[in-house]
């Protein structure tokens, strides 16, 4: 059979990176989508392709970039008749729950009605094509058990939870009423040193790091009693190639099965840093969310039993990447 070829919304962000640097390893092609702008957002994909022959269409390339947007169910149905993948990966989203909260329709839109949109592509275009959903722990809100099964409960308690249940649900939908390969991963919190600045783990290391280099004098947080299961990114994608090559599709939870709360984090970063994270770290309430989401633990032995799937990097490493990229990152930029 000749290379497989890979849909990726979301392809510039930190999952789609590290998921479009696995599937390039594995021989794939790999088309992404990605959102017109006014200003060049891709530097976690910059090193996947030569930018000349990108402009030039070498006959040895396999990483392709497309303009398109979830909320335009034209140009998402027009993308898939062209692309015409073998497997789709729905990663796009407005991903961060606190921004949920100021612009909810728009999260509403791209973040459910936009899986939506791309499943509906490929049932109309008749494409024998396996679609991975990515789901959220956010989706379970606030918690009916611990730790968070695939049967436990949905609670959301922002927009972003509520349009990911929907997701949820209508890639379920299609599954069974249409007879698609769709699978959906209920992937717990996942980090690295590609994550947003504006996601609380990278907050806390690029701060750290800032703080270390005596480029700050305080950290500024949140709810620091919020706990949250935290994995790494890129063993996290994975586990998304592992549910599209199953014989049958289902939905799984990934996680690591460890809990760490906000201030857990801010220590284990700082006493890497030799520092005293009390010392720096103050409360600022203005980045409390209205509905707050108390703990997430994930129960990922399914995706253990049937993928053979097991989390590879503990807090503590993770956490040392963070780290190291970020202090690179910031004494290059005093240089």
């Amino acid at each position: 059979m000749k290379n497989k070829i890979a849909l990726i919304t979301g392809v510039t962000g930190q999952d789609g990176s590290y998921l479009t640097e696995l599937l390039l390893e594995k021989g794939y092609i790999v088309h992404g989508i990605v959102r017109r702008a006014s200003t060049f957002n891709r530097q976690r994909i910059e090193k996947f392709f030569n930018r000349d022959k990108y402009l030039m269409g070498g006959e040895d390339q396999a990483f392709f970039l497309h303009y398109g947007d979830l909320t335009d169910s034209s140009a998402v149905n027009s993308l898939v008749k062209k692309i015409k993948p073998h497997e789709i990966y729905n990663l796009g989203a407005q991903s961060h729950v606190g921004v949920s909260f100021d612009i909810p329709e728009y999260t509403a839109d791209s973040t459910g009605l936009g899986t939506l949109r791309l499943l509906d592509a490929v049932h109309s275009n008749q494409l024998d094509c396996k679609f991975y959903q990515a789901g959220s722990s956010e989706m379970f809100g606030k918690i009916q058990e611990n730790p968070q099964k695939e049967t436990t409960p949905f609670y959301p308690r922002s927009p972003y939870g509520a349009a990911k249940v929907y997701a949820h649900w209508i890639a379920v939908n299609y599954r069974e009423a249409y007879n698609m390969f769709v699978s959906n991963g209920i992937l717990f919190n996942h980090e690295s040193p590609r994550r947003g600045e504006n996601f609380v783990t990278r907050k806390i290391t690029l701060g750290a790091c800032a703080i270390k280099l005596g480029l700050q004098s305080e950290l500024l947080l949140g709810n620091l009693d919020a706990k949250r299961d935290w994995g790494y990114a890129k063993d996290y994608v994975e586990a998304m190639w592992l549910m599209l090559q199953a014989d049958e599709p289902d939905d799984y939870i990934i996680a690591t099965g460890n809990t760490y709360s906000v201030r857990d984090f801010c220590k284990i970063v700082f006493d890497i840093l030799d520092m005293n994270f009390e010392d720096y770290v103050k409360v600022d309430e203005r980045y409390f969310r209205p509905t707050e989401v108390d703990i997430l633990l994930g129960d990922s032995s399914k995706a253990e039993k049937k993928l053979g799937w097991k989390p590879k990097t503990n807090i503590s490493e993770l956490a040392r990447l963070m780290i190291d990229s970020d202090m690179e990152l910031l004494q290059n930029a005093k240089i």
